[in-house]
């Protein structure tokens, strides 16, 4: 089975790209986000608050 070009030169496009360090989040990520908003959720009611 033939491949589409050599496979000694596999990787060699990403192994010259630089390196950019990821930018720090500013939003929790999505589970955590959830979780909170869940329990925030639960506290409300257990206040009898109206929950929209």
């Amino acid at each position: 089975m033939p491949s589409h070009g050599s496979l000694t030169k596999a990787g060699k496009v990403r192994s010259q790209t630089p390196r950019i360090p990821p930018k720090p989040r500013k939003n929790l990520i999505p589970r955590r986000r959830n979780s909170r908003n869940y329990r925030r959720l639960l506290y409300r009611l257990g206040q009898g608050q109206q929950v929209s």
